[in-house]
């Protein structure tokens, strides 16, 4: 399974950003997918998901929630993370991930995804 992140780059506090991931139209249909965070020193954390139900039900850390936007594109297979006024300790490596279900809820953390995209580097430095 392959999932292709682009999006990536250095962003001014305050600023927005948005990451987008292309998966297969198999799995787009029929699992939940998220995004993962990775700060230098620390585990990867869940960030936000979004479930394969018919509201498409979305869900989000509290770190991030109010700020980032989680959306899917079903024309072009694509998953986004909108990313807004954003925070230095929102520097990190992104990681789009496929779910082991279809969800709700999907917001488990490591052990709920399966696949991994290969991570796009944020950085938000003035």
């Amino acid at each position: 399974v392959q999932l292709v992140e682009s999006g990536g780059g250095l962003v001014q506090p305050g600023g927005s950003l948005r990451l987008s991931c292309t998966v297969s139209r198999l799995h787009f249909e029929r699992r939940a997918m998220g995004w993962f965070r990775q700060v230098p020193g620390k585990e990867r954390e869940q960030v936000a998901c979004i479930s394969a139900n018919d509201d498409g039900t979305t869900e989000y850390d509290r770190s991030v929630r109010g700020r980032f936007t989680i959306s899917k594109d079903s024309s072009t297979n694509t998953l986004y993370l909108t990313a807004t006024n954003m925070r230095p300790e929102d520097t990190g490596v992104y990681y789009c991930t496929i779910g082991k279900g279809r969800g709700p809820p999907c917001l488990y953390g490591e052990r709920w995804a399966e696949f991994w995209g290969q991570g796009a580097q944020v950085t938000v430095s003035s």
